[in-house]
């Protein structure tokens, strides 16, 4: 009896044990709250959950949908990535923050992206452009992924929670966050990690200078170019006429500066857009903030071809072409309505034959075709994939953990720090890679 007595006295106390152990490790749960419910954000909260399961990781997003980037990038299909495996190459793509990167990369880079999603069911393919995609072609997958990943490690998301202060009382000894809501609520945290993208006006960052950061004040980037049409009274240029179609190729140069970019280009309703239109709207995106969005550009519609060696060309035509009608046979694979415009431009009888082509006419359409000066007067947002060149100033950032070099237990990712890419997928990778370290240096600080 008295052995059994024992035993059970045993139990409960070990019952009783338990429970306070229990009790004991979730009082030692510590709370990180990511603002920004976006790609960044999401890959910070998830790995910090997976990697450290003590965390209590909760997503604070303003608005009323998450991963809205995720969902329009590539059409619907999600630029996940740029196929580019050399650090070197890469960081040339991103016109502010290269340097930066360039540490960062070492801890997570392509590779890591593509195996990240793979261990999770994700396969990306490549496009001949480099671009990578999820094999299902719809960005909904990436954003399955990711929810999936939330629900496994309780992650918590709060919709319509907009943060408009961010107040510390950290001691040596430890301390917390005091997070304030536009609509008063309140919420404390032992980390924040801020990922909620750039801002367009630099007011909207007084909230991050208020504790001790300074902020590249912001402009946009990848955005299209307005033509101004080429006389008065006309509503647009008559390029425009040509909306939908896409040049291959085109070298594209900003006059009087040194920016200049090659690529595919689409001719719009309102103008010019297309890959080298984006590129080079990133790479100027500060210098041409200051013109007012209002400057001139040079077009090469055939890159290979100068003025010279263009003009050699159209002489071997002469001869090699000389009874077929100029309008019925395009030498250059252009777009045939293309063609036909570069000729009218150039007043050229459709009529007329290679053999009969006048030398006045044939220099113009060289000139056309080489050095197509066009007037830009304002821009247009590339649909939703609004990219903003500013943010935190780079060196108040430790590249090997995310972390404020002024303030402790306080972390970035994505574009709200002062970094941002050409479009191809680059920006993905920025905010994988920034979303990743944080996640890992919050993960071990919380183990310490």
């Amino acid at each position: 009896m008295c052995s059994e007595a024992g035993t059970r006295v045993y139990i409960v106390l070990f019952g009783y044990r338990f429970y306070y152990c229990l009790l004991l490790d979730q009082m030692k749960k510590q709370t990180l709250v990511v603002i920004g419910g976006g790609a960044a954000g999401f890959f910070c909260a998830v790995n910090a959950a997976r990697m450290n399961p003590m965390l209590e990781v909760v997503i604070i997003e303003k608005t009323n949908k998450l991963l809205s980037k995720v969902k329009v990038s590539g059409g619907g299909r999600c630029n996940v990535t740029h196929a580019c495996y050399s650090i070197a190459d890469m960081i040339k793509k991103y016109p502010r923050g290269a340097s930066f990167l360039k540490k960062a990369f070492h801890h997570f880079f392509t590779s890591d992206t593509i195996e990240w999603f793979k261990e999770r069911g994700v396969s990306l393919h490549t496009e001949e452009d480099g671009r990578m995609f999820p094999v299902s072609n719809s960005s909904q997958t990436i954003i399955d992924c990711l929810m999936k990943e939330v629900n496994k490690y309780n992650v918590q998301i709060l919709l319509n929670r907009e943060v408009v202060e961010c107040s510390s009382s950290l001691t040596e000894s430890g301390g917390q966050w005091l997070l304030s809501f536009k609509d008063g609520e309140t919420r404390i945290a032992d980390y924040v990690c801020i990922a909620c993208g750039g801002y367009p006006k630099s007011t909207q960052f007084n909230w991050l200078r208020k504790l001790g950061h300074t902020i590249e004040d912001p402009v946009p980037s990848l955005f299209t170019f307005n033509l101004a049409p080429e006389k008065t009274g006309i509503p647009t240029h008559s390029i425009t006429a040509l909306m939908g179609i896409s040049l291959p190729n085109v070298k594209v140069k900003i006059k009087g500066t040194k920016l200049e970019t090659e690529g595919p280009l689409l001719i719009t309703h309102w103008g010019m857009s297309g890959p080298a239109i984006l590129k080079l709207s990133a790479w100027g995106a500060r210098e041409l903030s200051l013109s007012g969005w209002q400057f001139t550009i040079v077009v090469n519609w055939l890159p290979d071809y100068n003025e010279n060696t263009l003009r050699d060309k159209m002489q071997q035509l002469r001869f090699e072409m000389a009874s077929i009608k100029i309008a019925n046979r395009n030498p250059f694979l252009l777009p045939q309505r293309f063609w036909e415009y570069l000729l009218n431009e150039a007043g050229i009888n459709k009529e007329i034959r290679w053999a009969d082509l006048p030398a006045k006419e044939q220099n113009k359409l060289i000139k056309l075709i080489c050095v197509n000066e066009f007037v830009v007067k304002g821009k247009t947002t590339f649909k939703e994939e609004f990219v903003t060149a500013g943010g935190i100033t780079l060196t108040e950032i430790d590249a090997a953990s995310m972390q404020s070099k002024k303030v402790p237990k306080l972390f970035f990712a994505g574009e709200i720090i002062n970094v941002d890419g050409i479009t191809g997928g680059f920006n993905f990778q920025n905010a994988w890679t920034t979303g990743w370290i944080a996640a890992k240096a919050i993960a071990n600080i919380a183990s310490a």
